[in-house]
C-alpha cells in the first residue's frame, strides 16, 4: 500500500465522529488501512468520546469508506453511533495519519478484558516463535483491558504495564499500523515484559512445574488475569476434598477449566449456542447438563447436574494446560466468601493454608475481575454472574433516555454490581459480591472512586435501594448528601422489572408492562417484606396487583440460612402445625420438627415475634427442598436449596406425565391477586407420605409453580390491558421455572420479555435502578395508576 498524496481530485471534507467500544480494539489501524484503499487524505485519533476522523477525498470515496469502517470494525469493536459533518478548506498535511490520544471528559466505552485469539495462542504455543511459551502475549485483538487499567484514554501510561518498558522488536510492531500490535497497550515479550514464577522456587521452567504439581495431587494457587484461581486436578476426588476442606466450601461447586471443549464433551452434553459461548471473546464459565461417558468425582459440584467450565482464556492458561487431557479445578482464590485476592503478598498471606505452591507473576492486577457465569436457557445466553468479558461494556439505554442527567446507581447488598448512566448509555460495574463481607464492602468503596475518576462520571441523582439498612444504601446516600445531590429511592421489584425492560429496549413513553418479580427478599413499599410479586410496570411508577401469599419468616434472618424454618412456617399457613403432626407423624420430616420445640416455633409464629411476613418465592423454594430433605438443616451458600431442587427436578426430566401441583387463586377485598401455595402443600405431603420418589415430587412442584405464575399473569394482564410481560428475579436464573413459564405466556400470544445481557437477580438491579431515576429525572406521570 501507498501513501497517497493531496491531489486535485480532492473535494471534500468530512468529521466522523464513532461512538461505542472503540478504543483498545486496533479501531485506528482499520480506519488508516481503510483511508489508503480509497486513496484519501487526513487523520484518526482517539479522545475522551470515541474515535475522531477527518478526511478528505472523493465524495464516492469518502461514502465508501465510511461504509466499509461501519460494516466491517475490527473484532472486538462495537460502533453505537456515527455522526458526519462536512469540513470546510483543505486539508491538514498529506497521507492518512493516526495521531496521539486526546484527552478530556471521558465519555466512551472501556472495552472488557478478552480471550486470548487465536494468532497469539498460535504464536505462544509455536516453537520459534519469538514469543514462545511466553505467558503475557497478546495484540489489540485480545488480552487484558479493564483489569490493567488506572485511566482514560486507553493508552499504556495508563495502565500497569507502564513500568515495563518496551524493547526495539516491541517497539517496531507497536508503531506499525500494519501489524496487529499496533497500539497493543499490553504488548510484552520475554525480553520485556512482565515474568512469570512458582513458589517455592522452582529451577525447572515454572509452566512446567506447575503443571507436574497438579498432576501429582498438589493444590497450587495461580495469579491470573483479574485475580487469584487456586487449581487441582480434578479428577482427584481425594484432592478436590481436601481442597474444599482447606478453602471451607463445603458443597458450592468448582468452576472448572478444560484444555478443549472436545474434553468438556466427555463429561457434559454441549450445545451449539454452549460452544459459541465457551469459543467468544468473553470466554465465560458455561453451566453444561453433566450427560457424558465420563463422570468427575461427585465432590465438584455436590447435588447438581451441571458443570460450570471454561476454557483457557489467557497464555498462562493455555501454556499450564499443555498435555493436560482432564479438567483441572480453577475456582477463586479466596476463602469462603471473601473477594479473590489480586496481589502476590495478600495471596502468600491469605491462601497460605489452602496452596501447597503459587504460580506468581509481576503484571499488577488493578482491577479485582471474577469469571463471569452464563447458563442457556430457552436456547439464549443468561448472564448469571456479569464480569470478566462482559464489563464494563456500555449498555445503551432505550429511547427517550437521550438527555436523561447523569446517574450512579449503588445496586443491591447481595451479588452486587453498581452503574453509572448519562448520554443514553448505562456501564455497569464487573461483580463486586455480597457487601456484607467487609472485603468486598472495601473493595466497592474502592471500585466506586476508581469508575468515577475513569469515567470521569459526576453524577447528578444517586439511585439507591428501598431498604434502608443496605449497605449499598448508605454509602449512595452518603455520596448524595455530601455532593448536595439527589438521592432517588427505588423499590426492589421495580428495579428488577425495569433492568428487564430497559436491556430489552422498551422506550420511555412505552405503554405499562406486567412484571413478574420474584426472588428471595426486598423492601416494599411500606416495610414490608417482599418476594414474589405482579406488579403493573413503567420506569416511572408501578402498581402491585398481585403478590405469593405472604409466609412468616420464621426466626427473622435465620430463615434465610435454616431451610426447614420455611418448611414449618409455609406448613403451619397451610394447614397448621398441630394437624400437620396428626396427619403425617410418621413422616422424617414432622420428627424433625419434634426436635425443634414445636411450642416455641408455634408461639413465634402466633405472636410474629422475630417471624416477619414475607411473599417470598425463594423462602417457598427453600421450603420444599427441606421437605424432601434437602438442605434441611442448613445452606452452605445462598441459593443452595433451591439450585439442588432444580437438580432434583432436572434429572427426573423435563416430560414426565404428572400434573404439577396446584396452587389457589383469589382476590382480596382490595382487589390485590394472592397466588396460594396452601393446596400444593397438601398433596406434596400426601406423596411424600406414599414415598413418591424425591425427583417427581421436585419436578411436579416446579410444573405446578411454573403454571400458577402464568395463570396470575393471564389473569392480571387482562385486566390491566397489557400483552407483554417481563420476568426477572433471582428466581428466574431456575431454568425449569423460566422455559415452563415463558413457553406458557408465548403460547397465549404474549410478548415475554427476558433477560440476556445483565443477570436477571440482584447483579443486574443497578441497571432498572437507574432507568427509573433517569425517568423520574426527566419528569412526567406514571401510567400504571
Amino acid at each position: 500500500m501507498r501513501q497517497p498524496n493531496a491531489a486535485a481530485s480532492i473535494t471534500v471534507g468530512e468529521e466522523i465522529r464513532i461512538r461505542g467500544q472503540v478504543q483498545g480494539v486496533g479501531f485506528r489501524p482499520a480506519v488508516w488501512r481503510r483511508a489508503l484503499d480509497y486513496a484519501l487524505v487526513g487523520d484518526v485519533c482517539n479522545d475522551s468520546h470515541g474515535v475522531l476522523i477527518r478526511v478528505w477525498g472523493e465524495p464516492n470515496a469518502v461514502d465508501r469508506f465510511v461504509h466499509a469502517v461501519c460494516t466491517e470494525p475490527p473484532p472486538l469493536a462495537r460502533i453505537d453511533s456515527m455522526e458526519r459533518r462536512p469540513l470546510t478548506g483543505p486539508p491538514v498535511g498529506f497521507g492518512f495519519r493516526i495521531v496521539a490520544s486526546v484527552g478530556g471528559m471521558a465519555d466512551t466505552a472501556i472495552v472488557p478484558d478478552a480471550t486470548t485469539c487465536a494468532e497469539c495462542a498460535a504464536e505462544t504455543l509455536l516453537p520459534g516463535s519469538r514469543r514462545f511459551g511466553y505467558p503475557f502475549t497478546n495484540c489489540t485483538h485480545c488480552g487484558p483491558r479493564l483489569t490493567i487499567l488506572r485511566g482514560i484514554p486507553y493508552d499504556r501510561e495508563n495502565t500497569s504495564l507502564a513500568e515495563f518498558e518496551m524493547c526495539a522488536e516491541c517497539r517496531a510492531d507497536y508503531e506499525d499500523p500494519r501489524d496487529r500490535r499496533f497500539h497493543a497497550q499490553p504488548i510484552a515479550c520475554p525480553h520485556c515484559g512482565p515474568r512469570v514464577w512458582v513458589e517455592p522456587g522452582f529451577d525447572e521452567d515454572p509452566l512446567h512445574a506447575a503443571r507436574e504439581l497438579l498432576r501429582a495431587g498438589a493444590i497450587v494457587a495461580i495469579k491470573g488475569v483479574g485475580g487469584f484461581h487456586i487449581a487441582c486436578d480434578a479428577t482427584n476426588a481425594e484432592t478436590v476434598a481436601e481442597l474444599r476442606a482447606r478453602k471451607h466450601r463445603s458443597r458450592k461447586p468448582f468452576a472448572l477449566m478444560a484444555p478443549t471443549i472436545e474434553v468438556i464433551a466427555r463429561y457434559c452434553s454441549v450445545s451449539a449456542a454452549e460452544r459459541a459461548l465457551l469459543s467468544s471473546a468473553a470466554a465465560p464459565i458455561v453451566l453444561c447438563d453433566i450427560d457424558g461417558r465420563q463422570r468427575l468425582p461427585d465432590s465438584v459440584a455436590p447435588g447438581l447436574r451441571t458443570l460450570g467450565f471454561m476454557l483457557p482464556y489467557s497464555p498462562l492458561h493455555h501454556l499450564l494446560l499443555q498435555g493436560f487431557e482432564t479438567p483441572i479445578v480453577l475456582t477463586s482464590g479466596n476463602v469462603s466468601d471473601a473477594p479473590q485476592c489480586i496481589d502476590n503478598a495478600d495471596a502468600r498471606d491469605r491462601l497460605a493454608g489452602i496452596a501447597d505452591a503459587w504460580l506468581l507473576h509481576d503484571r499488577e492486577i488493578v482491577n479485582r475481575v471474577d469469571d463471569s457465569v452464563v447458563r442457556v436457557c430457552a436456547g439464549a445466553q443468561r448472564i448469571l454472574r456479569r464480569a470478566r468479558g462482559y464489563a464494563p461494556a456500555a449498555l445503551a439505554l432505550p429511547d427517550g433516555f437521550a438527555d436523561a442527567p447523569a446517574v450512579l446507581a449503588m445496586g443491591g447488598e447481595l451479588k452486587n454490581t453498581f452503574g453509572l448512566a448519562k448520554g443514553g448509555q448505562a456501564l455497569l460495574s464487573q461483580h463486586q459480591g455480597d457487601l456484607e463481607d467487609s472485603r468486598t464492602f472495601d473493595d466497592y468503596r474502592r471500585s466506586l472512586d476508581l469508575y468515577a475518576g475513569i469515567f470521569d462520571h459526576q453524577p447528578q441523582v444517586v439511585a439507591v435501594d428501598m431498604h434502608p439498612d443496605y449497605l449499598s444504601t448508605k454509602v449512595g446516600q452518603d455520596l448524595a448528601g455530601a455532593a448536595s445531590i439527589a438521592v432517588s429511592s427505588v423499590q426492589h421489584h421495580h428495579a428488577h422489572i425495569a433492568s428487564c425492560m430497559a436491556e430489552n429496549a422498551v422506550a420511555l413513553k412505552a405503554p405499562p408492562v406486567l412484571g413478574v418479580a420474584l426472588d428471595g427478599l426486598g423492601m416494599g413499599e411500606r416495610g414490608e417484606l417482599w418476594g414474589g410479586e405482579f406488579l403493573l410496570a413503567d420506569y416511572r411508577g408501578f402498581r402491585r396487583v398481585a403478590r405469593l401469599k405472604p409466609v412468616a419468616l420464621l426466626g427473622g434472618a435465620q430463615a434465610m440460612r435454616q431451610p426447614w424454618r420455611n418448611a414449618y412456617a409455609h406448613i403451619d399457613e397451610a394447614m397448621g402445625s398441630a394437624a400437620f403432626r396428626v396427619r403425617y407423624p410418621q413422616l422424617g420430616l414432622a420428627r424433625f420438627f419434634e426436635r425443634r420445640s414445636p411450642e416455641q416455633l408455634d408461639a413465634m409464629l402466633a405472636t410474629g415475634v422475630g417471624s416477619p411476613r414475607a411473599s417470598s418465592c425463594g423462602r417457598l423454594f427453600d421450603a420444599v427442598a427441606a421437605a424432601i430433605n434437602i438442605c434441611r438443616e442448613r445452606m452452605s451458600y445462598e441459593g443452595e436449596a433451591a439450585i439442588e431442587l432444580e437438580a432434583l427436578a432436572s434429572f427426573h426430566g423435563r416430560h414426565h406425565d404428572e400434573s404439577g401441583y396446584p396452587f389457589e387463586l383469589f382476590d382480596e377485598d382490595t382487589g390485590l391477586g394472592v397466588l396460594d401455595p396452601a393446596p400444593m402443600w397438601r398433596v406434596l405431603l400426601d406423596d411424600l407420605s406414599r414415598g413418591v420418589a424425591r425427583r417427581v415430587i421436585a419436578a411436579r412442584f416446579h410444573r405446578g409453580l411454573a403454571h400458577a405464575i402464568a395463570t396470575t399473569v393471564e389473569r392480571h394482564a387482562r385486566r390491566c390491558g397489557t400483552r407483554t410481560v417481563a420476568l426477572t428475579g433471582g428466581a428466574f436464573q431456575n431454568r425449569i421455572l423460566l422455559e415452563d413459564v415463558s413457553a406458557a405466556l408465548r403460547m397465549w400470544d404474549y410478548s415475554v420479555l427476558t433477560h440476556h445481557k445483565v443477570p436477571a437477580g440482584d447483579g443486574g438491579l443497578a441497571l432498572g435502578q437507574a432507568a427509573i431515576a433517569a425517568a423520574r429525572a426527566i419528569g412526567g406521570a406514571s401510567r400504571c395508576a
